[in-house]
């Protein structure tokens, strides 16, 4: 996939049919001809040395059922996602949950 930046414009130029199908997908969620057109927003950092890859959300389309870990929180905390910023509170004695594939941490 080639990406060109000019100013304010992002052109995004598949370069197979799989990114192509991607990017018709992508378009057809981002693209309401009757009501808003829907933002990407930026979660996480991309840093390329660390992991060549960068994460959106798509605003305005809900997020899917949060998973639970098997471990319990031993005190009352908030507990956040280092990957995407969310942050969830949690009891004593409740599941510890996930986020972007890994536990979430509690915070101090």
């Amino acid at each position: 996939m080639k990406i060109k930046v000019d100013r304010n414009v992002v052109e995004f130029l598949p370069a197979n049919q799989q990114e192509t199908e991607g990017m018709e997908l992508l378009w057809k969620i981002m693209v309401d001809c009757i009501k808003e057109n829907k933002k990407l927003v930026p979660i996480g950092e991309y840093v390329p040395v660390k992991e060549n890859l960068a994460r959106f959300t798509i605003e305005g389309i809900a997020g899917g059922k949060t998973l639970w870990t098997e471990q319990k929180s031993s005190v009352d905390s908030a507990y956040y996602c280092a990957v995407c910023n969310k942050y969830m509170n949690v009891n004593v004695g409740e599941r510890v949950p996930l986020c972007c594939g890994r536990e979430m941490e509690a915070l101090d």
